[in-house]
Protein backbone atom coordinates (compact mmCIF):
# COMPACT_ATOMS: atom_id res chain seq x y z
CA UNK A 1 0.00 0.00 0.00
CA UNK A 2 0.90 3.33 -0.72
CA UNK A 3 2.02 6.02 2.19
CA UNK A 4 -0.79 8.27 2.78
CA UNK A 5 -3.48 5.68 1.24
CA UNK A 6 -5.07 5.26 4.35
CA UNK A 7 -7.10 8.66 5.33
CA UNK A 8 -6.72 10.10 8.30
CA UNK A 9 -9.64 11.35 9.97
CA UNK A 10 -9.84 14.26 12.77
CA UNK A 11 -12.12 12.63 16.12
CA UNK A 12 -12.69 14.44 19.16
CA UNK A 13 -11.50 11.74 21.52
CA UNK A 14 -10.02 8.01 20.94
CA UNK A 15 -10.20 5.23 22.72
CA UNK A 16 -6.55 3.69 23.97
CA UNK A 17 -6.51 -0.03 24.54
CA UNK A 18 -3.96 -1.41 26.63
CA UNK A 19 -2.10 -3.93 24.72
CA UNK A 20 -3.88 -3.29 21.48
CA UNK A 21 -3.95 0.02 20.61
CA UNK A 22 -6.10 2.66 19.87
CA UNK A 23 -9.76 0.93 18.90
CA UNK A 24 -10.60 1.44 15.02
CA UNK A 25 -7.25 2.29 14.24
CA UNK A 26 -5.56 0.86 11.22
CA UNK A 27 -2.95 -0.30 13.66
CA UNK A 28 -4.92 -2.05 16.22
CA UNK A 29 -4.28 -5.40 17.50
CA UNK A 30 -1.38 -4.73 14.80
CA UNK A 31 1.17 -7.95 16.43
CA UNK A 32 2.18 -8.63 20.19
CA UNK A 33 4.26 -5.98 22.14
CA UNK A 34 4.15 -3.48 18.82
CA UNK A 35 5.84 -0.07 20.02
CA UNK A 36 3.50 1.74 18.01
CA UNK A 37 0.06 1.33 19.38
CA UNK A 38 -0.12 5.33 19.43
CA UNK A 39 2.10 8.01 17.90
CA UNK A 40 2.27 11.25 19.18
CA UNK A 41 3.50 14.75 17.49
CA UNK A 42 4.68 18.16 18.69
CA UNK A 43 2.63 21.06 17.48
CA UNK A 44 5.81 23.56 18.23
CA UNK A 45 7.72 21.17 15.60
CA UNK A 46 4.65 21.73 12.92
CA UNK A 47 4.46 25.28 13.77
CA UNK A 48 8.73 25.66 12.79
CA UNK A 49 8.47 23.56 10.03
CA UNK A 50 5.22 25.30 9.11
CA UNK A 51 7.34 28.89 8.75
CA UNK A 52 10.94 27.20 7.60
CA UNK A 53 9.26 26.39 4.37
CA UNK A 54 6.56 28.94 4.37
CA UNK A 55 3.78 26.64 4.10
CA UNK A 56 0.30 27.29 5.15
CA UNK A 57 -1.94 24.34 3.49
CA UNK A 58 -1.07 21.56 5.26
CA UNK A 59 -2.16 20.26 8.30
CA UNK A 60 -0.35 18.23 10.88
CA UNK A 61 -2.36 14.88 9.55
CA UNK A 62 0.42 15.38 6.93
CA UNK A 63 2.86 14.02 9.56
CA UNK A 64 0.08 10.81 10.07
CA UNK A 65 0.69 10.73 13.86
CA UNK A 66 -2.34 10.28 16.42
CA UNK A 67 -1.66 12.36 18.84
CA UNK A 68 -0.85 16.11 18.31
CA UNK A 69 0.58 17.58 21.80
CA UNK A 70 1.82 20.89 23.44
CA UNK A 71 4.91 21.65 25.45
CA UNK A 72 6.14 18.73 25.39
CA UNK A 73 9.61 17.04 24.43
CA UNK A 74 8.91 14.04 23.55
CA UNK A 75 12.25 12.87 23.13
CA UNK A 76 12.62 12.81 26.29
CA UNK A 77 9.86 10.15 26.99
CA UNK A 78 11.52 7.48 25.31
CA UNK A 79 11.96 4.77 27.81
CA UNK A 80 9.76 6.53 29.73
CA UNK A 81 6.22 5.68 31.54
CA UNK A 82 4.06 8.77 31.34
CA UNK A 83 0.36 9.95 31.65
CA UNK A 84 -2.58 12.02 29.17
CA UNK A 85 -6.13 12.66 31.10
CA UNK A 86 -5.40 9.45 33.43
CA UNK A 87 -3.96 6.93 30.26
CA UNK A 88 -0.87 5.49 30.77
CA UNK A 89 1.91 4.99 28.14
CA UNK A 90 5.58 3.90 27.51
CA UNK A 91 7.53 5.74 25.00
CA UNK A 92 9.25 2.83 22.81
CA UNK A 93 11.04 5.07 20.16
CA UNK A 94 11.11 8.16 18.10
CA UNK A 95 8.92 8.05 14.84
CA UNK A 96 11.70 8.26 12.26
CA UNK A 97 10.92 10.59 9.17
CA UNK A 98 10.66 8.78 6.22
CA UNK A 99 10.58 9.93 2.57
CA UNK A 100 6.70 10.38 2.42
CA UNK A 101 7.28 13.08 4.41
CA UNK A 102 9.02 15.03 0.97
CA UNK A 103 5.52 14.80 -0.39
CA UNK A 104 3.47 14.61 2.48
CA UNK A 105 4.54 17.94 3.73
CA UNK A 106 7.28 19.93 1.83
CA UNK A 107 10.74 19.14 0.24
CA UNK A 108 13.46 18.81 2.67
CA UNK A 109 11.33 18.20 5.89
CA UNK A 110 12.56 14.33 6.09
CA UNK A 111 15.93 15.84 7.09
CA UNK A 112 14.44 19.00 8.75
CA UNK A 113 12.06 16.20 11.01
CA UNK A 114 15.28 14.00 12.08
CA UNK A 115 15.18 13.66 15.99
CA UNK A 116 11.71 15.30 16.06
CA UNK A 117 9.78 12.67 14.29
CA UNK A 118 7.11 12.13 17.05
CA UNK A 119 7.05 9.50 20.05
CA UNK A 120 5.98 5.68 19.15
CA UNK A 121 4.64 4.46 22.09
CA UNK A 122 2.52 1.22 23.95
CA UNK A 123 -0.28 1.82 25.89
CA UNK A 124 -0.44 0.52 29.39
CA UNK A 125 -3.73 1.00 30.44
CA UNK A 126 -7.38 1.64 28.96
CA UNK A 127 -8.83 5.24 28.72
CA UNK A 128 -9.91 7.97 26.77
CA UNK A 129 -8.10 10.78 25.34
CA UNK A 130 -10.01 14.07 23.97
CA UNK A 131 -8.88 17.02 22.30
CA UNK A 132 -8.56 19.77 25.23
CA UNK A 133 -10.87 22.77 24.24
Amino acid sequence: MEPGAEPMVEVDEIECVAGSGIRGDRFFDFKPDYKGQITFFSQEIYEKLCEKFDVNDKGTESFRRNVIVSDVNLNELIDETFEIQGVTFLGTQECAPCYWMEQAFHKGAELELKGNGGLRAKILSDGILKIDS
